[in-house]
């Protein structure tokens, strides 16, 4: 398996689909530095060359923040969207969605597992 910053990549795939297997690296970009690095998409991720592995390493370390990295850095915009009360931040606080979704019958994904909230109860009238 080769190692590109630091990630195990599948052998098995072609070259370009393996690279989005790391945090950061979409479809686009996968092909965007395969064609800078002169490599062709369709070659399975094992044919590598160690030579070819590093370019790849090359432009990823110049050009992109991936993995840790990345994740840090989202971390803080969202610590900095919590800290300056924005609505962005109010809802990452409380845990609903944060890109304007309707939340009435939707985002489970977001609130949780439902919780069931008990009715009022009626007034029972007396016969007499």
């Amino acid at each position: 398996m080769p190692r590109i910053v630091g990630v195990d990549i599948p052998n098995d795939k072609p070259v370009w689909i393996a690279l989005t297997y790391i945090h950061g690296i979409g479809k686009f970009q996968a092909r965007r530095i395969l064609k800078e690095a002169g490599i062709q998409e369709g070659l399975r991720a094992n044919k590598l060359t160690e030579d070819e592995v590093s370019k790849i390493n090359q432009l990823i370390d110049r050009d992109h923040i991936v993995e840790g990295q990345l994740r840090r850095q989202i971390s803080q915009h969202i610590t900095r969207l919590k800290e300056i009360g924005c609505y962005r931040g109010l809802r990452h606080r409380r845990g609903l969605p944060v890109r304007g979704q309707h939340t009435q019958s939707n985002a489970r994904t977001r609130k949780g597992k439902r919780k069931t909230v008990a009715g009022k109860k009626g007034v029972k009238e007396m016969r007499g």
